[in-house]
């Protein structure tokens, strides 16, 4: 019998049995989720924006992995650095050395925001929040950090107690000193910083939950406010940041704008491996690591390891090089106008809103009667259903992968990979226009999924 290890042979061995695996052994709802929706897909393999399932059928991805999959799924670049970066054979993760990647990485990084100076790199969207929360309360030495209503910054501790989601921070106090202010009001903003103790306000420059922008001006006017107040901004760009919204970073669409602290992850990772950077002000730095006794007082055991950062090395260089940026805002503003065509046309289409390629698409009340009967039935059993009977068919007639951009939302969030192509729009155009037919003929298979989504909503109360 061999004793090596065979990767490959697991999967064909035991492949077939994820379904029950995950119900056994990891979150149950999952699964449960899945088979209820017809989600329970089984997909063999991926190539860039399009998955494959058993019998060669590609199915278009709009949601890159909740923004992971920026380059697409084995980008050749990507996947060559990771091969090289294991051929190495480097002395990694010693604790007790300087090797290259971390410093290149960094160094590359921060080209893409001149005004600022130093990085940490962590392993996930969330240590980032939780790095830049950390050094803005000790480098102001003010407890109380301020976030938007409906904001998202990620679910550990110290992140979780600046969520705007009452849902995901139910049962899980005591959380941190923290204040929302909503979205835009800078009066909100000036009455809690003349408390005396906020030592910063995180802000995402779109927010993920809803597709909703910071209103033009405030960015700017919220940075001015703070400083004046001896606080900081944090601009969360864990899912908006590298070439999401058409600039490198959403902030930069602002003039003017210099956060104290970003945020960085996701597509920094290449689909590949964990990664993420909190990136910050000399002074910010110097003050949290102001001596030898505290060099390792905030550290990440996996941080800066040598796959992640070839891995986001290669990232900025096929970023570079393929013009991304550019491509995101010419796809995306292509994408926008054509489903912001359709408001008009199709009257449960309330709004087409965001930048670049992350794009929201929200439902709303039908003014015709017989339409507004039925949008009143799914609401009276659950909020977002609506937009949920239009992301199934998406998947299952027409095999392109979206969501549900939040809980109790009728809004689909669109944020494909950034190298999806003008057919990839069409595609995705020709499916949309279909479903809206479809919902708007009054009957149906959406109307009768649609029945299914009321009887699951109703028995989960």
């Amino acid at each position: 019998m061999s004793t090596e290890f065979d990767l490959g042979a697991l999967l064909a061995e035991r492949g077939a049995e994820r379904y029950e695996l995950h119900t056994k052994h990891l979150n149950p709802q999952l699964p449960r989720m899945l088979h209820t929706i017809g989600f329970d897909k089984v997909y063999e393999r991926a190539e860039g924006a399009h998955f494959f399932d058993a019998d060669g059928n590609d199915h278009l991805d709009m949601l890159a992995g909740f923004g992971v999959m920026g380059l697409g799924r084995h980008h050749p670049v990507v996947r060559k650095a990771l091969h090289d970066v294991l051929d190495l054979d480097l002395a990694d993760l010693t604790r007790f050395d300087c090797q290259p990647l971390p410093g290149l990485l960094a160094e590359r990084l921060l080209t893409h925001s001149p005004h600022l100076d130093r990085v940490f790199f962590g392993n996930s969207g969330t240590e980032a929040v939780e790095t830049a929360l950390k050094f803005a309360r000790y480098a102001t030495g003010r407890p109380r950090i301020l976030y938007c209503d409906h904001a998202f910054h990620g679910l550990t501790t110290g992140s979780l107690s600046v969520n705007g989601e009452s849902g995901f921070r139910d049962g899980f106090a005591p959380l941190l000193p923290d204040t929302a202010v909503p979205l835009g009001d800078l009066d909100a903003l000036a009455r809690e910083l003349k408390k005396g103790d906020v030592a910063a306000l995180i802000v995402e420059p779109i927010q993920g939950k809803g597709v909703h922008e910071a209103p033009p001006g405030y960015l700017r006017a919220a940075q001015e406010l703070l400083h004046k107040h001896k606080a900081l901004l944090i601009a969360d760009e864990v899912q908006t940041g590298l070439g999401r919204t058409g600039d490198f970073y959403a902030y930069q669409h602002e003039d003017g704008v210099e956060p104290d602290l970003v945020c960085v992850a996701k597509a920094l990772s290449g689909g590949y491996v964990p990664v993420g950077a909190t990136l910050g002000k000399d002074w910010i730095f110097k003050k949290v690591y102001s001596s030898m006794d505290r060099v390792l007082v905030h550290s990440a055991s996996f941080g800066s390891n040598a796959q992640a950062m070839a891995c986001g090395l290669a990232v900025l260089s096929v970023m570079e090089n393929e013009q991304i940026v550019a491509g995101v805002r010419k796809t995306g503003e292509l994408l926008k106008s054509r489903l912001t065509a359709l408001v008009d046309t199709y009257e449960l289409l309330a709004d087409v809103r965001g930048r670049g390629l992350m794009i929201g698409i929200e439902f709303g009340r039908p003014s015709s009667l017989k339409l507004r009967s039925r949008w009143t039935m799914l609401q009276a059993a659950r909020k977002g259903l609506f937009a949920q009977m239009v992301v199934v068919p998406l998947l299952q007639r027409h095999r392109i992968l979206t969501q549900v951009s939040g809980d109790h939302l009728e809004v689909i969030k669109l944020i494909p990979p950034l190298i999806i192509d003008e057919a990839d729009v069409e595609r995705f155009m020709d499916a949309f226009t279909a479903v809206m037919d479809d919902a708007h003929s009054g009957g149906g298979l959406m109307w009768d999924f649609g029945k299914t989504l009321i009887k699951q909503a109703v028995a989960n109360r």
